[in-house]
């Protein structure tokens, strides 16, 4: 039952990773005007992408050092997740090796 969750919880974990990197793209292709959002299904998934990850980024943007054209925290966030599932992956397996 706790492997089963894992696995969840780490699936969970690589379908918000993609998200970022989307989110991470859109926001490049934003700040440097080759997608505008007066395009509204960009601007839809903008607006649908911000109120996702906003809240999980906004903790980060204040650590990080303002990069005007890029922003650093989706990075900095995938890198967080990743580590949080090798860390899932590891308690996994000492689990299923009790």
């Amino acid at each position: 039952m706790l492997l089963t969750l894992i696995d969840i919880i780490t699936y969970v974990l690589n379908l918000i990773s993609t998200l970022l990197i989307i989110y991470l793209v859109l926001s490049m292709l934003i700040s440097f005007n080759v997608v505008n959002t007066y395009n509204q299904f960009v601007a839809a998934v903008w607006r649908g992408l911000s109120a996702l990850f906003d809240p999980m980024l906004a903790p980060l943007r204040r650590v990080l050092p303002d990069t005007r054209p890029l922003d650093l925290s989706p990075m900095a966030l995938i890198v967080l997740i990743r580590i949080a599932g090798i860390v899932l992956g590891h308690a996994a397996t000492s689990v299923a090796l009790q």
